[in-house]
C-alpha cells in the first residue's frame, strides 16, 4: 500500500501541487467487484483546498488516472454503518450517497479519521459523522497505531505539520545547489561523501576568517589613535562654540530690547486706530446737519416742502437719539453736549409741532362748521376726506412724535377725540333730526307739527320732544296695518305702501352715510395715529369712560378696567376712539329705530333685513371693527322689536273677538296674515336673515291654526266644520301660492284639516233631507251587526217590506228635490261669498248624495232579494235636481 501511495503521489498529485495524505481501498456496494483507490488530498499552495479523489487503474497498462474528484466541502455526512462492530462499508453523502466497501476495516477506519481531522482543520467541523466509535474519533493516535506503520505515517499529525514547516527553495538556493551538486558529481550516489567534502570547506573557511580578524589588529590601532584626534578637535571646537554663545547672548539681548520697543510703536498705533475709529463713529452717528437743525426750529409746517424737510430732520434726530453707544461714551462731554442738544431740538419741535396740529383742529373744525348748514335740509352727513387728506401728510412726524414725546402725543390724540366728538355730534344729530322729520311726513307738514322755522329747517324742539310730537302724529296712523287684525279688515288699496317704502329708503339712505363715514374715520385714525404697527400702546384717552347701568350719567372706568385697556392690542385703542368720538350714534340709532317701530310695528320687517345686510357687509371688511360692533349692538335691538311685534300679532288674535249675530267667514288675522306674508316675501327676499323671518312664520301660523279652531268652537251662528274648512281653505291657497318652504308641513296639515272639516260638513248636512230612511237603514245595519243574516232582515217586524215601502213613499222625487233645495239655502247662508266654496261644497254633497244612495241600493238588493222594491228617484234624477237647483240660485 506504501509504494501504491508513492507512486500516486508521484504520478497523479504531485503534477496538480497537491499531497496525498490518505488512501483506502475500496469497491462499490453490491456491485462487481472493480477496485478503486479513494484518496484524501490537500493542495500545496494557499489556500488549502480539501479533496476526495476516486483513482482507478488504467485498463490499458499498469499507470493510474483520476477518475473523479469531490471537495470535501460538499460532503454532508460520513456513514460508518457500524460504530460497534467491524465493518468495512461506508458512505460518503455528496449530491448523492456513494456506498463503498473498503478491503480492510483497519483501512476504513484510517480513511474517516483523515477525513475527520480534515474537516477539523479546515471546514470549522461542517461534515456529520454517522455510527463512527467516538473512540475512534477522539482517540486518535491508539487508531493510527492499528494501522500499518506505511499508512499511519500518511495520516499521523507529523504530515500535516511538515506541510505547515514546508518551504519552497527560491530560484537562487537551487540554482546554487544545482552548481554545487555538478561540482560534485557523486552528491547523489555518495551523499555520505558530499556531506564530508562541505564540512572540510567549511572548516577552511572559519579558520580563514580568523586569521583575517587576528591580521586587522594593527588597523585597529590606527583607528583608535584617529578617534583620539578626533576627541582633542572636538574640544577645540566646543571652546569656540562656547565663545561665539556668549557673543550671541549680548546681541540677543539687544534684539529683545528692539522686538519690545517695536511691540509698544504696534501698540500705540492699534490705539491711535481705535480712537480714531471711535471718532469717526461719533462723527457719523451723531453728528446733525446745519438743515436739519434749522428745519427742526424754524422749518415751515404749512408747505408740502417744509413738511417734507421736517420729516426728514426729524427722522435724522431720532436715528441721532437712538444710536447704540458704545461702553463709555455717556462720559465725553461732546457726547453729552449732543445729547443735551438732541433733547432741546426734540423738545422745540414736539412743541411746535403740537401747537400746529392743534391749530389745524381747530381751523379745519370751523370750516367744517360752516359747511354743515347745506347738509341740515338733505340727508346726507358732511364729508371729512379733505380734513383727513390734509392731516395724512402729517402721519410720520405723529408716529416720530410718539416714539420720542409720547406724552404730547397722547395729549395731541386726546384733543383730536374730544374736538372731533363735538364736531360728529352736532352732525349726527342734525343727520337724525332729518331722517325722523323725513320719516313723520313731508318737510312741511313737519314744520307745521314740530315747529319747525326758517329755511335751514332745523328744529327748535329737543329731539325727545320730536318722538313725543311723532308719536302723537302716528296715532293717527295706527291704524295703518299695525297689526294681522288690521290687515285684514282693510284692502290692499288702503294700506300705506308709499310710506313703507319711503321709510325704507330712509332707513337704507341713513345706514349707507354712516357706513363710509364711520370707515373712513376709522381708518384715518389708524393712518394717523399709527395704531396698527405695534402690538400694545398705551391709550390715547385720558381715561375712558363707561355708561352706567341705567343709562344717565357716564362715569369714569374703574383702574382695573384701564389698566386692563392699556394692556389691550392697538385695534382696541382704535375702537376705543372710535367709541369716543361716535358716541351718539347708537343712541341715535335707537331713537330712529323706536319711532319708525311706532310709526308701524311692521317697520321692524325693513330695518331687520337693512341692518343685517350692514352688519354682515361691516363683519366681511373687519370683524372687530367699531362699525361691525355698533351695528351689531343696534341689530339686537331690532331683532328684538321685530319678535316684539310677532308677539303682539299673536297676542291680538289670541285677543279676538267675533259677533254672535253675524257668520263668521274668512277671520281677519287669517287674511292679515296672508297679506303679512306677502309683505314679509317682498321685503326678505334674497335676506341674509331669512331663519328669523322662518322662525317667526311657524309662530304665526301655529297661532292662526290654534286661534281658527278657538273661533270655530266659539262660533254660534256658523257651523264650526265651516269656519275650519274655510279658513283653512284660505290658509292653504295662501301658502301653496307663496311657496314658502318652511310652512310645507303647515300647508299640507291646513289641506287635510280643510278636507276633513269638508267631508264632515258635507255628512252632517246630508242626514236631513232623508232622515227617516236614514234611521230606517241605520236599523237594518243594526240588526246585521247583532248577527241577523241579511236575507233574514225583511222577517223582523220593524224592518220588514211593508215598512220599507212606507218609508220610501215618503220620498218621493219632488219631496227630496224640495229638501235639496233647502240644503242649499242653508249651505248658501253658512258660507261666505269671499272664498267661493259654495259650489265645491255642493258638489262634495252630490257626490256624498250618489254614494249613500248606492249603498242603501245595495241594503235592499241584500236584505230584501226578489222584492222589487226600488227607490221613487234614480241616480240621473238626483244629478238633475242637484243641477238644476244651482243654476237657480
Amino acid at each position: 500500500m506504501t509504494a501504491i501511495k508513492h507512486a500516486l503521489q508521484r504520478d497523479i498529485f504531485t503534477p496538480n501541487d497537491e499531497r496525498l495524505l490518505s488512501i483506502v481501498n475500496v469497491c462499490k456496494a453490491g456491485k462487481k467487484k472493480k477496485n478503486c483507490f479513494l484518496c484524501a488530498t490537500v493542495t500545496t499552495e494557499r489556500p488549502v483546498q480539501v479533496k476526495v479523489v476516486k483513482v482507478k487503474k488504467s485498463d490499458k497498462g499498469d499507470f493510474y488516472k483520476r477518475q473523479m474528484a469531490w471537495e470535501l466541502r460538499d460532503l454532508a455526512e460520513v456513514d460508518a454503518k457500524d460504530a460497534s462492530k467491524e465493518n468495512p462499508e461506508f458512505d460518503l453523502h455528496f449530491e448523492k450517497v456513494y456506498r463503498w466497501v473498503a478491503s480492510s476495516t483497519a483501512e476504513k477506519n484510517s480513511f474517516i479519521s483523515c477525513i475527520w481531522k480534515l474537516n477539523q482543520r479546515y471546514l470549522r467541523k461542517k461534515v456529520e459523522f454517522v455510527n463512527v466509535s467516538s473512540q475512534l474519533l477522539e482517540e486518535l493516535p491508539k487508531a493510527e497505531e492499528s494501522v500499518p506503520s506505511g499508512e499511519s505515517q500518511s495520516v499521523a499529525g507529523g504530515d500535516e505539520d511538515a506541510l505547515d514547516d514546508y518551504q519552497e527553495l527560491n530560484a537562487r538556493e537551487e540554482q546554487d545547489i544545482e552548481s554545487m551538486m555538478e561540482v560534485c558529481e557523486y552528491a547523489i550516489s555518495n551523499a555520505e561523501a558530499f556531506a564530508e567534502k562541505l564540512s572540510r570547506e567549511l572548516q577552511v573557511l572559519d579558520g580563514a576568517n580568523i586569521q583575517s580578524i587576528m591580521a586587522s589588529e594593527k588597523q585597529v590601532n590606527i583607528l583608535m589613535q584617529l578617534l583620539d584626534e578626533a576627541l582633542a578637535e572636538v574640544d577645540t571646537i566646543e571652546g569656540k562654540l562656547s565663545s561665539y554663545e556668549e557673543m550671541l547672548q549680548s546681541v540677543k539681548e539687544q534684539m529683545d530690547q528692539i522686538s519690545q520697543s517695536n511691540r509698544l510703536i504696534q501698540i500705540s498705533n492699534t490705539n491711535n486706530g481705535k480712537l480714531l475709529d471711535e471718532i469717526q463713529f461719533l462723527v457719523n452717528y451723531m453728528d446733525l446737519s446745519k438743515g436739519h437743525i434749522r428745519a427742526l426750529q424754524d422749518g415751515d409746517l404749512s408747505s408740502p416742502k417744509g413738511i417734507e424737510a421736517c420729516i426728514n430732520a426729524s427722522e435724522a434726530l431720532l436715528q441721532c437719539m437712538n444710536v447704540a453707544l458704545r461702553p463709555g461714551h455717556d462720559k465725553l462731554m461732546a457726547v453729552k453736549q449732543q445729547q443735551h442738544l438732541f433733547s432741546e431740538l426734540r423738545d422745540t419741535f414736539a412743541r411746535r409741532l403740537t401747537n400746529h396740529l392743534n391749530n389745524v383742529f381747530v381751523h379745519q373744525g370751523h370750516d367744517q362748521s360752516s359747511t354743515l348748514s347745506q347738509h341740515t335740509a338733505e340727508l346726507t352727513l358732511p364729508k371729512h376726506s379733505p380734513l383727513h387728506r390734509d392731516l395724512l401728510r402729517y402721519a410720520k412726524l405723529m408716529e416720530w412724535l410718539k416714539n420720542t414725546h409720547r406724552e404730547k402725543y397722547e395729549g395731541l390724540s386726546r384733543t383730536y377725540v374730544d374736538y372731533m366728538t363735538r364736531l360728529y355730534e352736532r352732525e349726527i344729530k342734525d343727520f337724525f333730526e332729518v331722517a325722523k322729520i323725513k320719516m313723520a311726513g313731508t318737510t312741511k307738514e313737519a314744520k307745521g307739527k314740530f315747529g319747525l322755522h326758517g329755511s335751514s329747517g332745523k328744529l327748535t324742539g329737543s329731539t325727545s320732544s320730536l318722538n313725543k310730537l311723532t308719536v302723537q302724529g302716528s296715532n293717527s296712523r295706527r291704524s295703518q296695518s299695525s297689526s294681522l287684525l288690521d290687515m285684514g279688515n282693510m284692502s290692499a288699496s288702503d294700506l300705506d305702501v308709499a310710506d313703507r317704502t319711503k321709510f325704507d329708503k330712509i332707513f337704507e339712505q341713513v345706514l349707507s352715510e354712516l357706513e363710509p363715514l364711520c370707515l373712513a374715520e376709522q381708518d384715518f385714525i389708524s393712518k394717523f395715529f399709527k395704531l396698527q404697527q405695534h402690538p400694545t400702546i398705551t391709550p390715547p384717552l385720558a381715561q375712558p369712560e363707561m355708561e352706567d347701568s341705567d343709562g344717565g350719567v357716564p362715569s369714569r372706568m374703574p383702574p382695573q378696567a384701564e389698566h386692563r385697556h392699556s394692556m389691550s392690542s392697538e385695534k382696541d385703542m382704535v375702537r376705543l376712539m372710535m367709541n369716543k368720538i361716535f358716541q351718539s350714534i347708537e343712541t341715535e340709532l335707537n331713537s330712529l329705530i323706536a319711532l319708525g317701530d311706532k310709526i308701524d310695528s311692521f317697520h321692524s320687517l325693513y330695518m331687520l333685513v337693512k341692518m343685517s345686510h350692514h352688519v354682515w357687509t361691516a363683519e366681511n371688511v373687519d370683524p372687530a371693527s367699531y362699525l361691525s360692533t355698533t351695528l351689531g349692538n343696534v341689530l339686537v335691538i331690532v331683532k328684538r322689536n321685530f319678535d316684539k311685534c310677532i308677539s303682539g300679532q299673536i297676542k291680538q288674535m289670541e285677543e279676538v273677538k267675533i259677533s254672535k249675530k253675524s257668520k263668521v267667514g274668512i277671520l281677519p288675522f287669517v287674511t292679515g296674515f296672508e297679506e303679512f306674508a306677502e309683505l314679509a316675501e317682498t321685503i326678505f327676499r334674497n335676506a341674509e336673515r331669512r331663519g328669523d323671518l322662518d322662525k317667526a312664520y311657524v309662530k304665526l301660523i301655529r297661532a292662526v291654526f290654534m286661534n281658527v279652531e278657538k273661533v270655530a268652537n266659539e262660533s254660534q251662528k256658523t257651523p264650526r266644520d265651516v269656519v275650519m274648512m274655510e279658513n283653512f281653505h284660505h290658509i292653504f291657497s295662501t301658502l301653496s301660492r307663496l311657496k314658502i318652504s318652511c310652512l310645507e308641513a303647515e300647508r299640507r296639515e291646513a289641506k287635510h284639516k280643510y278636507t276633513d272639516h269638508l267631508q264632515s260638513y258635507v255628512i252632517n248636512s246630508l242626514g236631513q233631507p232623508l232622515e227617516k230612511l236614514n234611521h230606517f237603514f241605520e236599523g237594518v245595519e243594526a240588526r246585521v251587526a247583532q248577527g241577523v243574516r241579511e236575507e233574514e232582515v225583511s222577517y223582523q217586524l220593524a224592518f220588514n217590506k211593508q215598512e220599507l215601502r212606507k218609508v220610501i213613499k215618503e220620498y218621493p222625487g219632488k219631496e227630496v228635490k224640495k229638501g235639496l233645495d233647502n240644503l242649499y239655502k242653508k249651505v248658501d247662508k253658512h258660507l261666505c261669498e269671499e272664498e267661493s266654496l259654495l259650489q265645491v261644497v255642493w258638489h262634495s254633497m252630490q257626490d256624498e248624495f250618489i254614494r249613500q244612495y248606492k249603498h242603501f241600493e245595495g241594503l235592499i238588493g241584500r236584505c230584501y232579494p226578489g222584492s222589487g222594491i226600488t227607490m221613487e228617484f234614480t241616480i240621473q234624477d238626483m244629478l238633475e235636481y242637484f243641477s238644476s237647483i244651482a243654476q237657480s240660485h
